[in-house]
């Protein structure tokens, strides 16, 4: 079986999250959705949110599932027999970092990285910019899944 994973923090996910998403579905067999744990970091939604705002926005998935992980990305793929890393690219910068991780996950455990460019509908979103449109009341219909978009304005009800 060919599995990848396609991790983020997903925080929120966007369109361009879930069109890499539904993209990688067609090239593997199973697609594990993984959301990172940084227990550094305070985000705006809890991880168990977003797992749970995934499980929903990929439903119509067959073999997309939704997991967490923390530590290295690697070790998380030995564990769970998954050889190929998915990852979007939406400019020359994400490539710079993207291909310097691709290398070191290779080095490290064997494991390919898969970068996609982008549907160039999307390449100008990332989940900080929604967060911040969405703090100051803007709309961001068509960026994220309806069903982000309204958790992102109860989180955000006087804006």
């Amino acid at each position: 079986m060919r599995r990848a994973v396609c991790p983020g923090s997903y925080d929120p996910a966007t369109n361009g999250h879930l069109d890499i998403v539904e993209r990688a579905a067609e090239l593997f067999d199973e697609v594990v959705v993984a959301v990172l744990v940084n227990k550094k970091k305070q985000g705006l939604f809890s991880v168990e949110e977003r797992m749970e705002m995934l499980r929903a926005t990929t439903a119509h998935l067959s073999n997309v599932r939704v997991d967490s992980w923390h530590g290295l990305l690697v070790d998380y793929c030995r564990d769970n027999g998954i050889a190929a890393i998915a990852k979007g690219l939406r400019s020359v910068s994400d490539f710079d970092y993207e291909l310097q991780m691709a290398q070191m996950n290779r080095e490290l455990s064997g494991v390919e990285t898969l970068l996609m460019s982008n549907n160039p509908t999307y390449s100008y979103l990332s989940s900080s910019l929604v967060k911040e449109v969405a703090t100051y009341g803007g709309d961001v219909t068509g960026m994220v899944p309806d069903l982000v978009r309204d958790r992102l304005r109860a989180k955000f009800p006087d804006s």
